[in-house]
């Protein structure tokens, strides 16, 4: 049985299971709670205060009467929140669902309008949660728009007009976006097409806008030590020797003049989505799931959130069906990061008959986390750190699962393994691990851990991605992926897949990955001289770490050469695709092959059908590892 078949066959079957055990546990057994229209003028009061007696008056379902409601921060329950790849932040929730099971919530075709920092459905300690037929927006967006209207090349300025959509002052400078409980600078930046409701074409030579620079005055900034390793990108320590170079200045109301961008002057008719500085500004996502078994969102609309879609950690068994990231309102952006993001998950995640568009990041992210080893403290004890700012409190795993020691100058893979007892909490960076195991003889400080067991059988199947910024999937699963039947129109790669050990600290060298009957139209449009599917590593060695790839049955229909990029891998099929040339923009990287493959092995083309532009035997580059390898 070929790899595909069979990968298909545990994920069906899994998720079929799973889907009847939801459903037998979720026969009522608490009240049935209505929502009516009379509360729509702010909800929050009256669902934070039926929510928080749930454990002594256990409810079964939350139905809402069909029509809009709103939601204000200001009575909702507080919590201080980290969030795996967002800001560490108080928020304020109308849905504190902590401790509770077999819960359906039902909107009956409603829209949800959220003010200011909010997180709409804080899910934690949680079992057997549903959402469905709900919308979700904000009022007043957590990014901003601009219509270029004019651009000086020599003197190197542009002019933006700013709809009466987006308050702003302007502090010395410096443009400041004001919304209800929230303001945001230009920040981070991209532009979009009009006429396509997409990213730009070639907007990297345009943007991201250079707001910032070196700071031409410093005094024995080197002088500076730390006991500890510290993370330089951190909001508290990115900005030491950095300054604005972005200048804005008013010409009349709504009309602003930028100053000091040093990339090629934004396009006059595009719109550049602004969203405020990185670190800063992802502190409102639609869901934040963690540590909960079972969680299930049908017929779910999310057109915006400050941050993203869904974010999951440490949880298990989550099915979106019909779960829809698209924007609103006539903006260009829906979510400002991720579609969707699984961190440390296991058990089945499946997005099916999604569409995922116009979001500020990938559509989904699925990875588990490397931390580093920093102290060996006994035969059985380790000292941990977090690598990233965003992983701040993350907790790597749970008692008796599988903990791999990896040293990737050696592998990728682990070199061994112990079951965890217990983790120490110490503070957000650091945490005491107990394994039930001695320790690995030659164990050192600097070798990473990651969780064995915090990865999915993961299914992605008939979903729409489309219009975004960044890539399509991000896939960091050596488990089993089924990618098919969907279709990509991304501006960088529509499947990344990685191993991220350095600043993202991303862990998980895929494996057994089917990736077939897909579409892949004009993908790696925004100007990366990068493949529509890629495999790469961080670290520069030739040590394998993919296997078992299939990339069979596709559509590429692409405007550029670079199809594939294939590195440290050992085993790929890429057998009976289709590659052709659309001519819908203009080739950026003309003398790019079609495929790319390097410190690698056993890899086959079969029966495949190539219409490009790339001649004879320039289709296929190789290194010396498989100087012998033909293209078919």
């Amino acid at each position: 049985m070929s790899i595909h078949k069979n990968i298909t066959r545990i994920l069906l079957s899994t998720v079929l299971l799973f889907n009847l055990s939801c459903y037998s546990q979720q026969m009522p057994k608490g009240e049935v709670v209505e929502f009516g229209l009379g509360i729509a003028e702010d909800a929050t009061p009256a669902l934070v205060s039926r929510i928080l007696k749930a454990n002594e008056k256990p409810i079964s379902e939350i139905k809402f009467e069909k029509g809009t409601y709103h939601f204000y921060p200001d009575k909702g329950f507080e919590k201080f929140c980290y969030i795996s790849n967002h800001g560490d932040l108080m928020v304020n929730t109308p849905f504190p669902i902590f401790n509770i099971e077999n819960l359906t919530i039902d909107g009956q075709g409603s829209t949800f309008i959220f003010h200011g920092v909010m997180i709409p459905f804080l899910i934690d300690e949680s079992k057997n949660i549903s959402i469905k037929n709900v919308s979700i927006d904000w009022y007043q967006s957590f990014h901003s728009e601009g219509l270029i209207v004019a651009n000086d090349e020599v003197n190197k300025t542009f002019d933006m007009q700013i709809s009466d959509e987006y308050p702003y002052d302007i502090r010395n400078g410096e443009l400041f976006f004001i919304k209800e409980y929230y303001q945001h600078t230009i920040g981070q930046s991209i532009l979009f097409d009009p006429k396509r409701k997409a990213i730009y074409f070639d907007t990297e030579a345009y943007t991201n806008i250079t707001t910032k620079s070196k700071s031409t005055t410093t005094n024995n900034l080197d002088n500076i030590k730390y006991k500890y390793e510290y993370d330089k990108r951190d909001v508290g320590y990115k900005n030491i020797g950095i300054e604005n170079r972005v200048t804005v200045k008013e010409l009349k109301p709504g009309l602003l003049r930028v100053y000091g961008h040093t990339k090629k002057m934004p396009p006059v008719g595009h719109i550049l989505s602004m969203k405020g500085e990185q670190g800063l500004n992802r502190v409102s996502p639609a869901f934040s799931v963690k540590h909960t078994n079972g969680f299930n969102a049908l017929n779910v609309n999310v057109h915006h959130a400050g941050g993203m879609g869904i974010i999951a950690e440490n949880s298990a068994n989550l099915i979106l069906d019909n779960f829809n990231v698209t924007p609103s309102q006539g903006r260009m952006v829906s979510t400002t990061a991720d579609a969707t993001h699984f961190v440390g998950c296991r058990g089945k995640v499946v997005l099916k008959n999604c569409t995922f568009e116009n979001q500020l990041d990938d559509a989904s992210n699925i990875h588990g986390t490397y931390q580093k080893i920093v102290d060996v403290l006994d035969e059985y004890r380790i000292g941990v750190r977090m690598g990233h700012h965003q992983q701040k409190a993350f907790v790597i795993g749970q008692p008796n699962d599988n903990l791999g020691f990896v040293r990737l100058s050696n592998s990728f893979f682990a070199y061994q393994k112990a079951t965890i007892k217990s983790i120490e909490y110490i503070n957000n960076r650091y945490q005491i691990i107990t394994l039930n195991e001695k320790l690995p003889a030659d164990v050192l400080p600097g070798d990473l851990v990651e969780n064995l067991d915090g990865y999915p059988n993961l299914l992605v199947q008939n979903c729409t991605i489309r219009n975004n910024r960044a890539r399509g999937l991000l896939i960091s699963n050596p488990v089993n992926t089924v990618i098919e039947n969907n279709f990509f129109s991304t501006e960088m790669e529509a499947i990344l897949i990685p191993v991220e050990s350095g600043h993202w600290y991303e862990s998980g060298n895929a494996a057994n990955v089917v990736i077939r009957d897909n579409t892949f139209q004009d993908c790696q449009h925004g100007g990366k001289d990068r493949g529509v599917i890629r495999f790469d590593t961080d670290d520069d060695n030739k040590n394998i770490a993919f296997k078992n790839i299939e990339i069979v049955d596709n559509t590429f229909n692409q405007f550029d050469n670079l199809i594939l990029e294939v590195t440290n891998l050992d085993g790929l099929v890429f057998k009976g695709n289709t590659i052709t040339n659309t001519e819908t923009f203009p080739r950026l990287h003309p003398k790019n092959p079609a495929f790319k493959v390097k410190r690698s092995k056993n890899i086959k083309f079969q029966n495949n059908i190539y219409k490009g532009k790339v001649k004879n035997e320039a289709v296929l580059e190789t290194d010396e590892t498989m100087s012998n390898l033909k293209f078919k």
